[in-house]
């Protein structure tokens, strides 16, 4: 198994607090559908689910000796900004959910 480097450590960290978010979201969203059963709610549902089981198969990858990008420090840079978006997107909506 390759060491992880610091880049895919925070990505890592960063996938983790995504899917905390994710389950905060999904719990108010889960409540909501199952008390106006409208498509929305279900939607919003399914879209946590998803994004979810992704940052778990990320984080599979981070630890995982396979991965494609894990000799490129430039694709790691991409790895961990990409998580730091999801993650800010996540908590605004987050944040406005929960108001």
């Amino acid at each position: 198994m390759a060491p992880m480097t610091p880049t895919l450590t925070i990505a890592s960290a960063l996938s983790a607090l995504n899917i905390a978010l994710l389950a905060a979201l999904l719990s108010v969203w889960w409540r909501n559908y199952r008390q106006f059963g409208t498509p929305l709610t279900l939607g919003l549902v399914a879209f946590a689910l998803v994004l979810a089981v992704e940052n778990v198969v990320a984080i599979g990858f981070f630890f995982s000796s396979g991965m494609l990008y894990a000799a490129d420090p430039g694709a790691q840079t991409a790895v961990l900004a990409m998580r730091a978006l999801q993650f800010v997107a996540l908590a605004f909506l987050t944040y406005v959910t929960m108001r």
